[in-house]
């Protein structure tokens, strides 16, 4: 029996990596695929339907970041754009590659600890600075709600802590 293959179009790495420079607006050092957001890229027709989920159904960037999509994709030629809303599954901090969990730590923010699954465990989260884990939680929330203030005890650094979700 002969094996079907599904042929992609050629444009879909380009896409891909057209996406991969529009920033996340909080940390425009991750990019909306680093951050695992675009969950899908498909031809339809003479267009394309990009799959997304925002960090979460009330992210006030939403609509910018379609725009963003848009723009990005339609400066380079792939038009129509129609971006679908992917709410379920829920974004998670599973989806972040581990780039981007390096990148947050040069950047100052220590990445998120574990799985979503285990969010509710202790966890033992370290400074971005120094490396220590010797850190306290100053603050459930911290510069946003998905981040945690917290206080290294070695180098005595404020610090941010991107919590798992």
């Amino acid at each position: 029996m002969q094996r079907l293959q599904q042929i992609l179009p050629a444009e879909i790495p380009e896409i891909w990596h057209l996406l991969s420079q529009i920033p996340d607006p909080e940390i425009p050092v991750l990019s909306i695929t680093d951050l695992g957001m675009v969950r899908s890229v498909r031809q339809q027709g003479e267009g394309w339907v990009i799959g997304f989920s925002p960090t979460y159904s009330g992210c006030p960037a939403t609509e910018h970041l379609i725009d963003a999509i848009q723009n990005r994709l339609s400066d380079h030629g792939f038009a129509p754009i129609h971006v679908v809303l992917q709410l379920d599954p829920a974004w998670t901090t599973d989806w972040m590659s581990e780039e981007a969990r390096q990148r947050l730590r040069h950047y100052g923010i220590s990445p998120p600890v574990g799985h979503s699954c285990h969010a509710f465990e202790p966890i033992d989260v370290s400074c971005p600075r120094c490396g220590s884990e010797q850190t306290s939680l100053i603050s459930e929330f911290g510069s946003t709600a998905c981040k945690a203030l917290y206080r290294c005890e070695s180098c005595r650094e404020p610090f941010d802590y991107f919590k798992c979700i």
